[in-house]
């Protein structure tokens, strides 16, 4: 099955997402010099820094000169951890939510009541954007807890009116079930588990066209074309790309539509997004960068140009289209799972997209930093054959070929066995995107077969 992206799907917020540009841009000016007024008003870091640049009141600021503003960066959190950047009375918190975090501590998001409405809204939208109503039932296998996931998934499909159907991220055999039995005409979860559910049906004989849902919403972790194509002829539905993370608000931040042109509708209203470089200077439309949010809504944890660390870019509306939001590619990358090899820049979705175009390939990969000689790294991946009976000699060379033309290096290609790799066996997110590279600088193989 291939991404309908010319169906026109009906706006759930028209006055919102198909507002004049201009009239968005006015808007958008008025939220910012509120948000930098709220912080000033707290106080804290974020007041201390905008004073720092001679910031006093709110109307001091515009958002021609929003790259004059200081950043906020995942280090923050780490050093004000837990609550430290809060900007609202702990009466006023209604819910917690976080990441598993890197350094032993999550990272953690506290949202008000009006969070929660914010929330609510660009999620039934995002759902809108990919065909749900109010006469459907959205089966969210994200996991639920501190995780966003599940319960963003949740907040978006009551607010659209649709039923909610919380099987978060129970066993493979039960959300068979539910699919069977209840017949959710969306589906929603990280795309690594929607590949491993997708085998696992057909491992068990229910094939596609058995299968209810039509459309699903797959994010928490950076995914290939390649990989949405797996997805689809697995699960027989229209896969669309939903972005977001726990510091801005959760998913929803961004979402694609059937009619967005296989880009992502962000909702920039609430998230007033920009692209920078490595030194922070802003880039061009169209040129990819870190993705960098400041959400002029928020009153919980209002962040002003928070880095997110996610590589994208940005380009307008599809021209014609009502909807009139600014659109981002999917996440290309990590800033900081970006390899260096040899002086060539790579990320490991560059590495998918080469792997998972091979008919002979499964969509499960593993890919290895190989640092125990530092004068000479080397990247080795290793990837499994969807048939044993496969020439993995053949099999290796191809791809090796194939990698050395796309990213510029040689690698290292070992080809296992099937089942040989972990799977993704809950809708729980990744701290930093599927899968992460390993880095490999003395001992043993990270995993037997990678020599």
């Amino acid at each position: 099955m291939t991404t309908a992206q010319r169906v026109s799907t009906p706006l759930t917020e028209p006055a919102t997402e198909g507002l004049d540009p201009e009239q968005r841009r006015n808007l958008q000016q008025h939220r910012l010099r509120r948000l930098v007024q709220r912080l000033l008003e707290t106080g804290g870091v974020q007041a201390a820094r905008l004073r720092d640049c001679g910031v006093e009141r709110g109307v001091d600021v515009s958002l021609e000169e929003l790259h004059e503003l200081p950043f906020v960066t995942k280090q923050d959190f780490w050093e004000y951890y837990p609550f430290g950047l809060r900007a609202a009375p702990e009466d006023d918190i209604v819910c917690v939510h976080g990441t598993s975090g890197t350094r032993g501590r999550p990272t953690l998001a506290p949202y008000t009541a009006h969070d929660l409405d914010v929330w609510s809204r660009v999620m039934a939208r995002a759902l809108g954007g990919a065909g749900a109503t109010r006469r459907s039932t959205v089966h969210s296998a994200y996991s639920y807890g501190l995780f966003t996931g599940g319960l963003g998934v949740h907040h978006g499909a009551t607010r659209l009116g649709a039923t909610a159907l919380p099987a978060a991220g129970s066993a493979t055999d039960r959300q068979a079930r539910l699919l069977l039995d209840l017949r959710p005409d969306v589906l929603c979860c990280t795309p690594s588990y929607a590949l491993y559910l997708g085998e696992s049906l057909r491992y068990t004989g229910i094939t596609p066209d058995q299968l209810p849902p039509r459309v699903g919403l797959f994010g928490a972790e950076p995914w290939t074309e390649e990989m949405r194509l797996e997805i689809e002829q697995l699960l027989g539905l229209e896969a669309l790309n939903i972005y977001g993370l726990t510091e801005i608000i959760g998913p929803g931040v961004a979402c694609e539509s059937l009619d967005s042109a296989g880009m992502l509708n962000i909702a920039e209203d609430h998230f007033y997004p920009e692209v920078v470089g490595p030194d922070g200077v802003p880039l061009p439309e169209g040129e990819a960068g870190e993705l960098v949010f400041t959400t002029l809504t928020k009153t919980g944890l209002p962040l002003l140009r928070y880095r997110t660390g996610d590589i994208a870019s940005i380009s307008g509306p599809v021209p014609d289209s009502p909807r009139t939001l600014r659109r981002m590619t999917r996440v290309l990358g990590r800033r900081d799972d970006m390899l260096v090899i040899r002086g060539v820049n790579v990320f490991p979705t560059e590495i998918e997209t080469v792997l998972l175009t091979d008919p002979r390939v499964a969509p499960h990969y593993v890919v290895v930093e190989d640092r125990r000689d530092p004068s000479h790294p080397e990247l080795r991946v290793g990837v499994e054959q969807h048939s044993p009976a496969e020439d993995t000699e053949t099999l290796e060379r191809d791809l090796a070929v194939a990698l050395r033309e796309r990213l510029g290096i040689t690698c290292v290609v070992r080809v296992l066995e099937p089942n040989r790799l972990p799977r993704a066996e809950d809708g729980e997110k990744p701290e930093k995107g599927s899968p992460r590279p390993i880095r490999w600088d003395h001992g043993a193989a990270p995993l037997p077969g990678l020599e």
